[in-house]
């Protein structure tokens, strides 16, 4: 009988086990890697979406809910506020820069908005094609409005009623596309520009020719509405004083982006926090069956181990065999987690019904690389006590005990 054959019994007992730690890391870190990629690509879309934005004014009512329609585009506004009362704000002698937005419509679930050149300036747009809108029912498509629509310059859109669907299809009046923007990598690749000229044109029969500026045409748009206004400071001393003077001496209500988005953030971090403390409880599981396998793996293989070490195997030799026995475990654990982790992403990315805030999981973080070394540690630790039997196996003793 061949020394060093293990039963059959034991060696598929061994593989399934093997099979078992590998499935157990991968979760763990599929979990993590998940959470992980989510949170970053998050905390990035917020951060760049507000950037240099200090203030958002809108209409009463929640002021989360008025930060994510006005800046992130992902809610429903909390309704409009009249453009001669947005006017004064915008001359505020504490206001850097107002940019007036007009909410209402969209295109295929991309948001049509109207606005004035300082929206431009305020997100640092440039033009990859044509030009920037000028005119009423001109538009100027973000990147990836334009790649997914396949829209090009000079074609003619329908705009509709709302801010998702197609229901209410406004075909009295079309869009002619005079630019696409370059990529960004902010909300703007995602939204329609035109001046607020044309989305009153599309909510009303009669309509005086709009302007790209609201200050040049405020006369025009004293009677109109406006969904909000984002603003910029002039001091910090604004930080104070602008927000107080909007919220008491107005009908309106003034929202901090950063606030806010340090709130919404916080909700998800209470999920983010359970979900990574039950990643890390499924990798405690894992690490302890590699040590419970290994354990008794070692128990079965003393002869074996024995007969090695007559052979000239030397105890430091077989003591990092086993060691890279458990490694190697949660290292492919480790890395089919990661691929997991990603593919996941991706498709819970195409599902997203919201075109702004999807997720991808074509791309990778840095935090990524600590999740395999995490799972090499986990590896190292849980083999380290079977390991250390090497030096407890009494040669002869062995031996005898199996003639």
């Amino acid at each position: 009988m061949n020394i060093f054959k293990i039963s059959s019994k034991n060696l598929v007992r061994n593989k399934l086990t093997t099979i078992l730690n590998i499935i157990l890391v991968a979760f763990g870190v599929s979990i993590l890697s998940i959470l992980f990629l989510a949170s970053t690509q998050i905390s990035s879309k917020l951060e760049k979406n507000a950037k240099d934005i200090d203030l958002v004014v809108g209409a009463k009512g929640s002021p989360l809910q008025l930060i994510l329609s006005s800046v992130y585009h992902i809610d429903y506004p909390t309704g409009n506020i009249p453009a001669k009362d947005a006017y004064k704000l915008m001359q505020n002698p504490m206001v850097k820069r107002a940019v007036p937005l007009a909410l209402g419509d969209n295109y295929n679930g991309y948001r049509i908005v109207g606005t004035d050149s300082t929206f431009s300036n305020l997100y640092g747009l440039s033009i990859q094609k044509g030009s920037f809108w000028h005119k009423d029912l001109e538009a100027t498509l973000g990147n990836t409005v334009a790649l997914t629509s396949g829209l090009k310059i000079g074609d003619f859109f329908f705009g509709a009623h709302g801010l998702t669907g197609n229901g209410d299809v406004h075909k009295q009046h079309a869009y002619q596309v005079k630019g696409i923007l370059k990529p960004q990598g902010n909300i703007t690749d995602n939204l329609i520009l035109t001046n607020i000229g044309s989305v009153y044109k599309m909510h009303e029969e009669k309509h005086v020719e709009g302007h790209s500026n609201v200050s040049e045409g405020a006369k025009e748009i004293n009677d109109k509405q406006i969904t909000a206004l984002l603003i910029q400071y002039k001091s910090p001393m604004s930080v104070i004083l602008f927000p107080r003077m909007v919220n008491q001496s107005t009908n309106m209500q003034a929202a901090s982006p950063a606030m806010e988005s340090a709130r919404l953030f916080s909700l998800i971090g209470v999920g983010i926090d359970t979900l990574q403390w039950f990643a890390i409880f499924i990798m405690g599981i894992a690490a302890l069956s590699i040590f419970i396998s290994l354990y008794n793996a070692m128990k079965e293989r003393k002869y074996d181990l024995a007969i090695m070490r007559c052979l000239g195997a030397s105890k430091s030799k077989l003591f990092f065999l086993v060691m890279f026995e458990g490694v190697l475990v949660t290292f492919i654990g480790a890395c089919l987690g990661l691929l997991i982790g990603h593919i996941a992403l991706e498709v819970i990315g195409a599902y997203q019904e919201s075109s702004q805030a999807k997720l991808t999981g074509f791309t990778t973080i840095p935090q990524e690389v600590y999740l395999i070394w995490i799972g090499l540690f986990i590896g190292a630790l849980a083999s380290l006590i079977p390991a250390m039997q090497i030096y407890k196996v009494d040669i002869a003793e062995t031996l005898t005990k199996n003639r």
